[in-house]
């Protein structure tokens, strides 16, 4: 009974159980890997030392999806790491990293984590973890199981500590250890759970979902540049709709950051409006491959604020274009203050927003000049969802998308009959044309008299 009652009070160090997945089990070859990571295994396994791709990658080829990088464990520390790579450098304070350059590919390479005592803050979050261990205290300091995979590309073995390939198969999301200390180590992990479980459509085991609601809170004391990166990491998934539905489903709370409130607040309205159409457009290029514009995503999200500003000036009596610089002014002051927004992402948006006064000036040069701005082609795509979305007129977005792609020619004769009723819009574009066709005629020189020659 005492026994018992001990077990209960004081928490027993589990041992691992240790499987071994053989390739006729996962089905992953060496040459599903990138040739980076493949050499950066086996020269570190050359050299002596331990050495898995790790992580999300294998994650991902279990599930049959081309993950976008790859990560190393290995018992080497990063100074060792150092000494087998060339192009290295250690990097990192809480947990130093070392990034290791294969032409043009990164690897980062980490050591095993130890299960020592590590440094925290007052809200119990981890400051400072330089303590190595072995793989399999490594494998308990790893968030998911669906995280917690080491495979040698040497030997073709997946190591699983803890149950991960099942939880894989079976799409389930599950923390390791006790998820309210996992989180308060940690907060940024709610994101992941949240992101994870909206790429990949796993469901949130009950016990890692249990204590979110009462931990997203302590995302306010993130560092705003780590808390912007895993907001970067969400929108451009490729599944960011389903990741914004993940949100309510659980219980993240708003009012942790502007770009997150934002977000949610997009989700929860019942008809199409910028963020989630901008959004949709991301994942569909995403998924074919294409190349997306962080500017133009994080200009579409915060638009229904700057708009709101906007409207509000010019009631006020603020003419437009004065009324808008206001608006972006004061929001780009509040963001300024600490939304970790870089700044090269900051300048396309305001660019983007600043031209769409300007594409209700159709007549003389004006056009002209504007097609010619750098960030026309995102301001003119900018200017299409507003169409969609009834903001501005769909006449003006179809006008714009003929000037942009007509000759000269026919650009002169929009020009001159913009903003005119229609009739004398199409009796003047006749005469533009022939006009146009006309050349202009030099005054013929004047021929010097000719004077007569003595014979």
């Amino acid at each position: 009974m005492l026994k018992k009652l001990w077990h209960k009070m004081v928490p027993q160090k589990r041992k691992l159980q240790k499987k071994v997945l053989h390739f006729s089990d996962h089905h992953i070859d060496a040459g599903m890997l990138s040739f980076a990571a493949e050499k950066v295994v086996t020269r570190l396994q050359q050299a002596g030392y331990e050495a898995y791709v790790v992580g999300g990658a294998v994650r991902d080829l279990l599930l049959g999806i081309e993950p976008k990088d790859f990560d190393v464990a290995t018992n080497a520390t990063p100074e060792e790491v150092r000494k087998v790579f060339r192009r290295s450098r250690i990097i990192g304070r809480r947990f130093q990293i070392v990034h290791v350059m294969v032409g043009p590919e990164t690897i980062e390479v980490t050591t095993f984590r130890g299960a020592g005592k590590v440094q925290q803050n007052e809200h119990g979050r981890i400051m400072k973890d330089n303590t190595y261990g072995s793989m399999e205290e490594d494998a308990l300091r790893r968030d998911f199981t669906c995280n917690a995979l080491y495979y040698d590309p040497v030997h073709r073995q997946v190591v699983d500590f803890h149950n991960g390939f099942e939880d894989i198969r079976a799409k389930r999301l599950v923390m390791i250890g006790d998820a309210a200390g996992r989180y308060q180590e940690d907060p940024v992990r709610i994101l992941r759970a949240v992101r994870l479980s909206g790429k990949l459509g796993f469901e949130v085991s009950e016990e890692t979902l249990a204590p979110i609601a009462e931990c997203a809170q302590r995302l306010r004391h993130e560092p705003v540049a780590r808390l912007f990166d895993e907001i970067m990491k969400l929108l451009f998934s490729g599944h960011a709709r389903s990741c914004l539905q993940q949100f309510e489903k659980l219980g993240v709370a708003a009012e942790i950051h502007p770009l997150l409130d934002a977000l949610q607040r997009a989700a929860k309205g019942k008809q199409p409006n910028i963020v989630t159409l901008s959004l949709k457009n991301t994942d569909e290029r995403l998924r074919a491959d294409k190349s997306v514009s962080v500017g133009f995503v994080l200009a579409a999200v915060l638009w229904p604020d700057v708009n709101l500003r906007w409207q509000q000036r010019q009631k006020s009596g603020e003419r437009s274009v004065a009324a808008l610089n206001g608006a972006i002014s004061d929001l780009r002051e509040d963001m300024e203050k600490g939304w970790g927004v870089p700044q090269r992402f900051a300048a396309t948006m305001r660019e983007i927003w600043v031209l769409q006064p300007q594409f209700d000036n159709r007549r003389g040069a004006r056009p002209f000049r504007l097609l010619s701005q750098e960030r026309f082609r995102a301001a003119y795509d900018f200017l299409v969802l507003r169409a969609q979305l009834g903001e501005v007129d769909q006449e003006l977005a179809d006008w714009w998308t003929v000037f942009q792609h007509a000759d000269e020619v026919t650009r002169q004769e929009m020009a001159s009959a913009a903003g005119q009723p229609v009739q004398q819009r199409a009796d003047q574009s006749s005469d533009a044309v022939g006009a146009a066709k006309k050349k202009r005629r030099r005054k013929p020189r004047r021929k010097k008299p000719v004077t007569p020659t003595a014979e």
